[in-house]
């Protein structure tokens, strides 16, 4: 794949220097353009484009691709309008899949929530195994900045990528599924679609499926077959891995779930149980995933990371018998905090702060169910957190899991992440632990 015309790259974060990079390295003097929706366009050597010259310059064909990163929705109506122009859209994982796919074995890990975890985890099973194994897509590096170095390449990818990948992997996994990205897929039926899309494919590749597909009839369809299905760890595996995890830094029964999910996708892989265990022991929390802070003798739990209401539901449960103040709030993207607020009581918590725009829906529904749990809502972070130190004596633990991304208030979840454990620092007092 030499590209013979100019090319667009359509977005300007961390998969796209990634490609503009692999482009100058591969083809020094091909034209790009750039363009971006929103923020600064500042990739190296690109000439810039706004987004609504697009379509014109799609009529005179001035490129011949378009490059889309994975943040930008492969349902915006431009590039139904490419295509018909002959146009292809092709993304950063798609050229490394055209280059290197070949070249190693290739494990591919999604799902609404866990693939971060259970991707890291069999990243470390396999290496302390002594098998070469590289990692990227969301965690790790770009899939063209890893390019063909490992013999194993395990590629953690959003439903943004899966939605349009266009290779077989040798082993495919799916931890679960629940609605999420509503706004970039259109419906949850599309989400749902997009997702299932790792698995739902012609070729035979075994497929491991975590315990959070248990029962789900979509998952069951995409299967096929469940002969794909990778076999279940034996009562000493599940031993072994059990309780190497209670001894970890995994927290939650979400995560023995993803460790489990993992072991048994590193066993397939050829690792050993030693090497398993060994990776679960070497295992340090994602930032912002159930990062733990102390402060005045109070706890803190930067779970922003968690955009969905089961990846809020997971992290309350990592704390049980103890009293909760839950920030959580964000970007709307439709989904569903009748179930959550219900189960709010039962997990500890005391007190709720609600942040715009998706907390007012919580913050109702949650009085209607629990009346006995104190709902604020403030207006911003800063607000809630100075809330939360004036009413500091009816809990003892307070954990930032959104239910919903960030972006409506803060460039991305590390940044509101950074920004909770600053306010903690500040309101609170000195850590002590």
């Amino acid at each position: 794949m030499l590209f013979e015309e100019p090319v667009l790259i359509y977005g300007a974060g961390r998969e796209a220097v990634s490609t503009r990079a692999f482009l100058k390295a591969i083809q020094p003097d091909l034209k790009v353009f750039v363009t971006v929706d929103s923020g600064a366009a500042d990739l190296d050597d690109t000439a810039f484009m706004a987004p609504e010259d697009i379509r014109d310059a799609i009529r005179v064909h001035r490129f011949g691709d378009i490059i889309k990163s994975p943040g930008v929705s492969l349902y915006k109506p431009v590039f139904d309008y490419a295509r018909d122009a002959g146009i292809a859209i092709t993304s950063n994982l798609n050229i490394w899949g055209h280059f290197f796919r070949d070249n190693c074995t290739v494990i591919t890990i999604t799902g609404t929530k866990g693939k971060s975890t259970t991707a890291t985890l069999l990243h470390l099973m396999l290496t302390r195994s002594g098998i070469d194994a590289g990692l990227a897509g969301n965690v790790g590096v770009a899939p063209l900045d890893i390019a063909d170095k490992h013999a194993v390449v395990i590629l953690e990818l959003s439903s943004y990528q899966t939605a349009d990948m266009n290779f077989l992997p040798d082993i495919a996994v799916l931890t679960n599924l629940y609605p999420e990205h509503v706004d970039w897929h259109g419906s949850v039926d599309r989400y749902f679609r997009d997702k299932l899309r790792l698995i739902d494919r012609d070729g035979g590749f075994p497929v491991a499926l975590g315990a959070g597909t248990r029962g789900n009839g979509l998952v069951a369809k995409a299967v096929r077959d469940h002969r794909r299905l990778l076999r279940d760890l034996n009562a000493e595996e599940l031993a072994a891995v059990d309780a190497a995890t209670a001894r970890s830094r995994l927290k939650g029964a979400h995560n023995l779930d993803n460790a489990r999910l993992a072991a048994q996708v590193a066993l397939a892989a050829g690792a050993t149980l030693d090497g398993i265990v060994q990776g679960i022991k070497a295992f340090r929390p994602l930032p912002h995933r159930l990062e733990e802070h102390s402060f005045g003798g109070m706890l803190f739990v930067d779970d922003s990371i968690a955009t969905t209401p089961e990846a809020t539901k997971a992290a309350l449960a990592a704390y049980p018998n103890q009293r909760l103040a839950l920030i959580a709030g964000g970007h709307e993207r439709e989904q569903n905090y009748a179930e959550l607020a219900g189960l709010l009581a039962g997990y500890g918590v005391t007190t709720l702060a609600c942040l715009p725009v998706t907390g007012t829906r919580l913050a109702t529904a949650t009085r209607a169910v629990a009346p006995a749990i104190t709902v604020l809502t403030p207006p911003d972070l800063e607000s809630a957190m100075q809330a939360l130190h004036d009413q500091r004596e009816h809990f003892d633990t307070v954990i930032l899991s959104p239910a919903a991304p960030s972006y409506n208030q803060f460039k991305n979840f590390e940044e509101r992440g950074r920004r909770f454990v600053d306010l903690a620092r500040t309101l609170f007092g000195q850590a002590w632990a």
